[in-house]
């Protein structure tokens, strides 16, 4: 919504910046600001100074240089500098920037917001806010209208979002206040504060897509189709809403058909086309798997319900292996030898709920229990984890026998390609337990209380 006077721009600003704080319940007394120099981050810089300065929060602004404009240096001394002044404080990331047959304005976005993401965890910063606005949002939604995008791309961007793969973690969470501003808002608050700006020479390229359009297809729609942009917003908002009611769809259908971490088909094959392929980018969206393209997941479903009930199916994406295995659907990471590769990591436990093992993909807990392990032997232990070497063998419980893991991986049905990813614990050369399978009850004292049991949870993303 275009406001026509720039007084009312920290109104707007201050009014999206607390239903972000309040949605994503942050609180935390820190927030920041992606600060590239240009104009808009330049009023998002001046907006949230004032609005931190009153509320006692402190404010970080965050830049990353990308090293692609001869200009460059000279924007990162002018913002560091006008930070100096303003009392912010700020850091800075130089990246490079690896196209890699993404495009340099898609290779230069992934290693900004990556950096940023960088910076956020370093200063421990749960909220990032960014100066989108209302005609960045008209931009993208045409963007994606031309590439042919479904539901999700025609919802354009959220005030906010957790963004956990294009920033690289859970940390921070993306917000964007001026989303109900137009740039002609920020011009006009910029102009009346005087503050001091960049201008990128690369913003007036048209052989980039969004100048492209920014520059020669806007303005005629303008001209044509007055308050055009308002209307896009809202229908952005329509869609929005509708991929929230697909979103609940699919996740009453992933709960119906789900078998622990996989699919089972046979109640996969209950659903209809449609609802197959919303509930599988659905499974995707939760695992932070970049969507396919239609056709891909058109075919994909074809082989995974055609293929034959033996058939050993793989299909290769780009983060993921999805495989076919005793009538359900596995999604896999990609290149498990990344994973299996990691070296045995001697441990001890201190009475912790859980150890992270980033190495091994996943991590160990430690739960109490009427029986099993010997909490207090255990902790006095110089533990092991490790990937089993051949030969292990287990007894899963009082009462059965001894096995080989082989043996108890064949019992449980545990895909070959899963064991291999599957690591082992010992104590002083001995098996104390096996991820997928248990405890060994055979070599562990188990007499004493108060008992722990471990178990094995393998990181989503793995």
């Amino acid at each position: 919504m275009t406001t026509g006077q720039a007084a009312s721009v920290p109104d707007a600003f201050e009014r999206a910046l607390g239903e972000i704080r309040a949605r994503v319940s942050v609180s935390a007394p820190c927030i920041a600001i992606a600060y590239s120099g240009g104009l808009d981050s330049s009023a998002l810089l001046h907006l949230a100074h004032a609005w931190a300065r009153r509320q006692g929060v402190e404010l970080f602004a965050f830049h990353v240089h990308h090293g692609l404009s001869l200009n460059a240096g000279r924007w990162l001394a002018l913002c560091e500098r006008t930070c100096g002044a303003l009392g912010v404080r700020f850091d800075a990331r130089r990246v490079q920037v690896e196209t890699c047959g993404d495009g340099i304005e898609q290779a230069a976005r992934t290693a900004r917001y990556a950096a940023l993401g960088d910076l956020c965890r370093e200063y421990n910063v749960p909220l990032l806010l960014t100066a989108h606005h209302q005609d960045d949002q008209v931009e993208t939604v045409l963007l994606q209208l031309l590439r042919g995008a479904g539901v999700v791309g025609l919802s354009g961007m959220s005030p906010f979002n957790e963004a956990q793969r294009l920033l690289g973690g859970p940390l921070p969470v993306l917000g964007r206040p001026l989303l109900e501003l137009a740039r002609a808002d920020l011009e006009r608050y910029v102009a009346q504060h005087r503050i001091a700006h960049v201008e990128d020479e690369s913003n007036a390229d048209i052989r980039f897509a969004r100048n492209a359009l920014r520059h020669e297809i806007l303005p005629s729609l303008a001209v044509h189709f007055p308050g055009f942009e308002q209307r896009i917003v809202r229908s952005a908002g329509h869609f929005r809403a509708a991929q929230r009611l697909l979103d609940e769809l699919a996740a009453a259908d992933l709960s119906a058909c789900a078998v622990g971490d996989s699919i089972d088909l046979d109640r996969l094959r209950q659903l209809n086309e449609d609802r197959m392929e919303n509930l599988l980018r659905h499974w995707f969206a939760r695992h932070r798997v970049r969507l396919p393209a239609t056709a891909w997941l058109a075919q994909m479903r074809v082989q995974l319900l055609a293929a034959r009930e033996d058939a050993q199916v793989c299909i290769v994406h780009p983060d993921c292996e999805i495989r076919r295995h005793r009538n359900r659907i596995h999604l896999i990471a990609r290149s498990p030898d990344a994973i299996t590769c990691a070296e045995p990591i001697t441990f001890r436990w201190q009475g912790e709920q859980s150890i992270s093992f980033p190495a091994f993909g996943g991590s160990l807990h430690f739960e109490s229990a009427e029986e099993g392990i010997e909490a207090g032997w255990l902790r006095r232990q110089d533990l092991q984890i490790r990937y089993r070497s051949g030969g292990e063998k287990l007894k899963r419980a009082p009462d059965r026998p001894t096995r080989s893991l082989k043996h108890h991986y064949q019992e449980l049905d545990i895909p070959a390609w899963e064991r291999r990813r599957l690591p082992v614990v010992l104590a002083s050369a001995r098996l104390v337990f096996a991820a997928g399978i248990g405890m060994n009850w055979k070599d562990v004292p188990t007499n004493a209380c108060p008992f722990v049991r471990l178990r094995w949870e393998k990181d989503i993303a793995t």
